[in-house]
C-alpha cells in the first residue's frame, strides 16, 4: 500500500513538472505568431513552406486581404479601405433637454485598423472617444422602397475593449425632404434601428420598426421580441461579429449573427406592441356594482370557538426541565470595563460628558459556561393554540372577478402589410458609449441574399479565417484557461495522472495465472499435473535407492556362497522371496494413472 501511494505522488510530480515544462515552451515560441501579407491586390495565398531550420516550427497560414466588392446590386455599401470619411457626414446638432456641456455631438470618429488586426490594410470606422454623443451618417446610392423586394442590412463589429454600457446598432433614417444629415440627432426620424445593445448585465440585439398608424397618422416603436440565443458571448470575447437583418414582403423576418439565426417571427405576431390594436377593448366608464361579490371563500358564520381554547397562552415558555450548568458564574457580568483604556487627553466633561472605559468580554466569562442571572431557556408551548378564526367555507354569493364590459375600439385597424415601411435614404450611426474604440465594418443594404453573403465571405469571412490561423490549439486554449482560472491545473493534473497511476496499479498489483484453455491450447502441464509429476519423481528416487541397495546385499551374498554355506544359501532364498512381492506392490503403484507421466507431443 505504501508502494502506491509513493508512486501517486510520484506521478503528480511529474505532472507539475510536465506543466512548467510546457509553459517554458509557450515563453519560448511567444515570437511564433501569425505572419500577414500586406498586399490588397492579391487573393487568400497558399499556406507557405517554411525557409526556417528544422527545429523550428513551421509558420501558420499567411492571408491576404483584398477589399470587398459588391457582386450585385446594392443600395449601399462601404467597407472604409480607402482610408478617409469620404461620403460620410459628421453631425454637428445638439441633443435637446440636456446640458450644453454633454449635448454636443462632438464625439471623435476615425478611420483605422483594428488594435490587435491579422489583416493588414483591413480598415474600419471606430468610434474613438468615450462617455461622448457620437453621430456619423450617409446617404444611401438611391432610396429603398419597400414594396415586393426584400430588405438586407448587414454589417460588421468588434468590440475592441469589451463595453460597458453603449450600443452598436445602426439606424435607416426615413426619406424626407426636411432630412438634413448634418443635423442628425437622437430625434431624426427613422425607419428601422438595429443592432447590439449592452448596459450592466442586458445584452440586447434591437430590430425596432417605426410604423404608421393609418387612422391618426402619428408613428409608434415596434420592438421584436428578444432573441432566446444567449448573447453574452458576442459582447465579451472581443472578436468581429457579422449582424444581418432580413426583412420579407411576406412581413417574415430573421435576425442572423455571424450567419447564424439567432431570433426569427413575422411582424404581425411577435412585435411589442402589436401593430394592429384589438378589436374590441374595455369601456373606460363600466363601473362595478356596489354589491359585487368577488369573494371565493368566507368565514363560516355558525362556527363556535370551543370552550377550552386558550387564546391567552403564550407561543414560548421556560423549560421546567432545563439544570443550571456547573461553573456558571452568577455574580459575574459579561461585559466590564477595559482596565487598559485612559480618558483622551482632549476629552472635555463639559461638551462630551463623563467618561466611561469602553466595555469588553469579561475575562473570567472564557472558561466558565457563562455569566450573569442564569435563566431557564425556552421552549415551544405545547398548549399554544393561537387566535382562534372561524374555518373558511365557500362562498354561495360568489361572483367572479369583475371585469368592465367590452366595447368597439374607436381606434381599430388592420394593416396586413407592416413591411410596407417609409422609405429609407440614409444610413446613420447616433450612439453614447462608455467605452471606446468600437470598430465597424463592411455595411451593406440590398435586396439580393447571394450579394449579401459574398460581400460577408470577401470582408468578415476573411477575418474569421485569419483569427482562427492565429488561434492557440486546444492545449494552448486549456493553458490560456487555466491561466484565468487558477483551479483548472488540478483538474489537467487529475486527468492525466490518475488513469496513468491506475493502469500502473492494476498492472502491478498481481501475477496472471494462466487459465485452463492457455494449458490446452499450448499442452503446457497444468498445476495439478505438475504436483503429481512431483510425486512420480520422489518415489522413482526412492526406487532407485532401494535397488542399489538389492545390489550391494548381492555382491554379499555371491561372497558368502563361494565359502560353500548351504545354511546361507537357504537364509538367501527366503530374504529374496520376501522381497519379491514388495517389488511387486512397487511395479504396481508405478504403473497407476496418477503416476504416469504425460505423453509429449
Amino acid at each position: 500500500m505504501e508502494l502506491k501511494w509513493l508512486l501517486c505522488v510520484t506521478l503528480l510530480a511529474l505532472g507539475i513538472l510536465a506543466v512548467q515544462a510546457h509553459d517554458m515552451d509557450e515563453d519560448n515560441d511567444a515570437d511564433d505568431v501569425v505572419d500577414i501579407e500586406d498586399d490588397l491586390d492579391d487573393g487568400i495565398e497558399e499556406v507557405e513552406e517554411s525557409k526556417s531550420e528544422t527545429s523550428s516550427p513551421p509558420p501558420a497560414p499567411k492571408v491576404a486581404y483584398r477589399a470587398p466588392v459588391p457582386t450585385g446590386e446594392v443600395y449601399f455599401a462601404e467597407s472604409f479601405d480607402k482610408g478617409t470619411l469620404d461620403g460620410w457626414i459628421l453631425s454637428r446638432a445638439k441633443k435637446d433637454d440636456t446640458d450644453d456641456e454633454i449635448a454636443k455631438y462632438d464625439g471623435k470618429w476615425e478611420v483605422q485598423e483594428m488594435k490587435e488586426t491579422k489583416l493588414p490594410g483591413d480598415k474600419g470606422l471606430v468610434m474613438v472617444t468615450r462617455a461622448k454623443h457620437h453621430a456619423i451618417s450617409s446617404k444611401l446610392y438611391k432610396p429603398f422602397v419597400f414594396d415586393t423586394k426584400p430588405l438586407i442590412i448587414q454589417y460588421e463589429v468588434n468590440f475592441q475593449n469589451g463595453i460597458e454600457c453603449g450600443g452598436a446598432y445602426v439606424k435607416l433614417l426615413s426619406k424626407a425632404p426636411e432630412l438634413n444629415l448634418d443635423q442628425f440627432h437622437d430625434k431624426t426620424p427613422y425607419t428601422i434601428m438595429f443592432g447590439p445593445d449592452k448596459c450592466g448585465e442586458d445584452y440586447k440585439l434591437h430590430f425596432i420598426f417605426r410604423h404608421k398608424n393609418p387612422k391618426t397618422g402619428k408613428y409608434e416603436e415596434k420592438h421584436a421580441k428578444r432573441p432566446d440565443a444567449d448573447l453574452k458571448t458576442y459582447f465579451t470575447d472581443k472578436k468581429t461579429h457579422l449582424y444581418t437583418l432580413v426583412l420579407n414582403p411576406d412581413n417574415s423576418f430573421e435576425i442572423l449573427v455571424d450567419q447564424t439565426v439567432v431570433n426569427s417571427g413575422n411582424l404581425l405576431n411577435d412585435m411589442s406592441p402589436p401593430v394592429n390594436p384589438p378589436r374590441e377593448i374595455e369601456d373606460p366608464n363600466d363601473q362595478k356594482p356596489e354589491d359585487w361579490d368577488e369573494r371565493p371563500k368566507i368565514p363560516d358564520p355558525d362556527a363556535v370557538k370551543p370552550d377550552d381554547w386558550d387564546e391567552d397562552a403564550p407561543a414560548k415558555i421556560a423549560d421546567e426541565n432545563a439544570v443550571k450548568p456547573e461553573g456558571w458564574l452568577d455574580d459575574e457580568p459579561e461585559y466590564v470595563a477595559d482596565p487598559d483604556a485612559e480618558k483622551p487627553e482632549d476629552w472635555d466633561e463639559d461638551m462630551d460628558g463623563e467618561w466611561e472605559a469602553p466595555q469588553i468580554a469579561n475575562p473570567k466569562c472564557e472558561t466558565a459556561p457563562g455569566c450573569g442571572t442564569w435563566q431557564r431557556p425556552m421552549i415551544d408551548n405545547p398548549n399554544y393554540k393561537g387566535k382562534w378564526k372561524p374555518p373558511m367555507i365557500d362562498n354561495v354569493n360568489y361572483q367572479g372577478i369583475w371585469k368592465p364590459r367590452k366595447i368597439p375600439n374607436p381606434d381599430f385597424f388592420e394593416d396586413l402589410e407592416p413591411f410596407k415601411m417609409t422609405p429609407v435614404s440614409a444610413v446613420g450611426l447616433e450612439l453614447w458609449s462608455m467605452t471606446s474604440d468600437i470598430f465597424f465594418d463592411n455595411f451593406i443594404i440590398c435586396s439580393d441574399r447571394a450579394v449579401v453573403d459574398d460581400w460577408a465571405s470577401d470582408g468578415w469571412g476573411l477575418k474569421k479565417a485569419a483569427d482562427g490561423a492565429a488561434e492557440p490549439g486546444v492545449v494552448g486554449q486549456m493553458m490560456a484557461a487555466a491561466e484565468e482560472r487558477p483551479w483548472l491545473w488540478v483538474v489537467y493534473i487529475l486527468t492525466v495522472a490518475l488513469p496513468v497511476f491506475l493502469v500502473v496499479l492494476f498492472c502491478c498489483s498481481g501475477k496472471k495465472q494462466p487459465s485452463a484453455a492457455e494449458y490446452k491450447k499450448t499442452d503446457a502441464p497444468q498445476p495439478d499435473v505438475v504436483d503429481d509429476e512431483k510425486e512420480e519423481e520422489k518415489d522413482k528416487g526412492e526406487k532407485d535407492e532401494e535397488e542399489e541397495d538389492e545390489d550391494a546385499n548381492e555382491e554379499k551374498l555371491g561372497s558368502d556362497a563361494d565359502l560353500g554355506n548351504a545354511s546361507q544359501e537357504e537364509e538367501e532364498e527366503e530374504e529374496e522371496e520376501d522381497r519379491k512381492p514388495a517389488s511387486e506392490e512397487e511395479e504396481t503403484v508405478n504403473r497407476s494413472p496418477r503416476n504416469r507421466k504425460p505423453r509429449k507431443d
